[in-house]
């Protein structure tokens, strides 16, 4: 049984999401504005992580001039996708996003798949970024503190610290992430400037802006590094049920996100194909690596400037990792609110009105996993290998599969829920830019898998190539395989999947 949420799901009394079960089983509306909420999406795609880490690697892997071009391209499948994805949090209110929306439209056992395929995504991807950071800051020590520090010893410390912050508010947690975002952006915009100002050889060349350099085998494992650059932005119906009015909201903050990292992404990756001349980008990135925009920067303004950005660059990584977190910990408690988790993680705390089972859920994992790459870890200090190329790129390019699989099940998804429901004429237009945005990701999905091993820096013959992409398949089934049992012997549990805090509200009903 499904209904509209804007029906069921508000109170009476506060015109905030609630449940006659209590509080416990509902996150803490009215806690969000737009601003909030913005810094709060923002926070997790981590622009001068994207520009520092990113980009250059993008180029020094790939070999692709063109990566301007592709997140122009992007921008416009992201766009597309939104369309439907929006339209569909005005209908649904729900902390597990991605789940909820392909359950109303898929099913509960598809929406089941989902939940697990989120669950992992997103663990993944804020458990490896706990690689870069660790190693950054290790870095930090070694130039400014002429101390060896193992990069474990700092990942293991945020770790505890974003737990720590996890049970906070995360209004509290926007304001201080949201004053580094905006000087993290200035300064990157300042770069930019200055790039522009102060071309290399080739002057303010287009060239990065041309379809001719999109050509060669990397261009669809380029695809998967540039759309994870993007990801955040489709966080936003996460917090839906933290704000007053999430259907003008969540809608209005997604575009703002999509549309402000495109151009912001662009532009920036295109001032260092300026900085460097367009034919010396991808041989400059090859031998700097992740120190490109250092280098860059070093020459145009100074090393009170660099050394700043290199400050900002693992403040930033650590808004990522919290945001992250944030949202791991929301499907945790989705998935506790409908059965597909224990009951406990379907609890909130009563000090702060977080997540506080799921929380600590992530806290964990990443504690666990973040352990098992420092034990492996045999190569000396400084360097690279296990926490970048290692934990950072294979969780990192996990998690970023896994999103885009989630985008497109939700894409089609937007298609059969209100052709369901007899609104296909209503909402003609948004069906068909859900239908283009579920092919060209589906698309980006084969690529991924196909030219995994390039992704992780494997052989051809490794079984890192489908062993890694493996993990979002395994997780698919054994969620299939969840939804089936819940069907077969649960049916009321299976019933609920999707419908997060209405479920409760439905249940009332009947029982009166």
């Amino acid at each position: 049984m499904t209904t509209d949420s804007s029906s069921t799901s508000t109170s009476a009394a506060g015109g905030g999401i609630s449940t006659f079960k209590g509080q416990e089983r509902a996150l803490r509306a009215d806690r969000l504005g737009t601003g909030g909420l913005l810094l709060s999406v923002l926070a997790a795609t981590a622009p001068l992580m994207v520009v520092a880490g990113v980009m250059p690697t993008t180029f020094a892997v790939m070999g692709i001039v063109g990566q301007p071009l592709l997140f122009v391209v992007l921008g416009v499948v992201l766009v597309l996708f939104s369309v439907g994805y929006a339209e569909m949090s005005r209908h649904v209110h729900n902390a597990g996003a991605f789940y909820a929306y392909i359950s109303r439209g898929l099913g509960g056992t598809a929406g089941a798949g989902a939940a697990l395929v989120a669950l992992v995504a997103y663990n993944a991807l804020q458990v490896g970024i706990y690689g870069i950071f660790g190693f950054e800051v290790s870095g930090l020590f070694a130039t400014y503190a002429d101390v060896e520090v193992a990069w474990w010893i700092p990942a293991l410390v945020a770790a505890l610290v974003v737990g720590l912050l996890g049970w906070l508010k995360i209004d509290v947690n926007a304001r201080v992430l949201g004053v580094l975002l905006v000087i993290e952006v200035l300064l990157v915009v300042i770069f930019d400037v200055a790039a522009i100002a102060d071309p290399g050889k080739e002057g303010l060349s287009l060239h990065a802006f041309n379809p001719d350099t999109l050509t060669g085998a990397g261009v669809g494992t380029a695809l998967c590094f540039c759309i994870a650059a993007f990801l955040g932005f489709e966080q936003a119906p996460v917090y839906a049920e933290e704000t007053s009015r999430p259907h003008v909201l969540v809608p209005r903050v997604m575009f703002l996100a999509v549309g402000g990292v495109a151009v912001f992404f662009a532009l920036s990756s295109w001032a260092l194909t300026v900085a460097t001349g367009p034919s010396a980008i991808v041989g400059t990135a090859q031998k700097q690596s992740a120190g490109l925009l250092f280098f860059l920067t070093e020459s145009r303004l100074g090393g009170t400037f660099t050394d700043v950005l290199h400050v900002l660059f693992v403040t930033g990584m650590f808004a990522a990792l919290l945001s992250f977190h944030n949202v791991v910990a929301r499907y945790a408690f989705a998935m506790g609110r409908e059965g597909l988790l224990p009951a406990a993680f379907g609890r909130t705390s009563g000090s702060s009105g977080a997540p506080g089972t799921g929380s600590l859920l992530q806290t964990v994992v990443a504690v666990v996993v973040v352990i098992a790459f420092a034990i492996a870890d045999d190569k000396p200090v400084g360097d690279p290998t296990a926490p970048v190329l290692h934990l950072f790129t294979w969780f990192g390019n996990i998690g970023a599969l896994g999103v885009i699989v989630l985008m497109a099940a939700a894409s089609l998804s937007v298609v059969v829920f209100f052709v369901r429901r007899g609104a296909a004429g209503a909402q003609a237009w948004r069906l068909v830019t859900s239908a283009l945005a579920c092919v060209a990701l589906l698309v980006i999905a084969g690529y991924t898998v196909k030219d995994f091993e390039v992704l992780v820096g494997a052989g051809p013959g490794s079984s890192l190539s489908w062993v890694l992409p493996g993990t979002i398949g395994l997780a698919l089934v054994a969620g299939l395989v969840l939804g089936l049992v819940l069907r077969a012997r649960a049916p009321e549990k299976h019933a609920r999947i999707g419908l997060g805090n209405e479920a409760f509200q439905l249940d009332k009903a009947a029982s009166s």
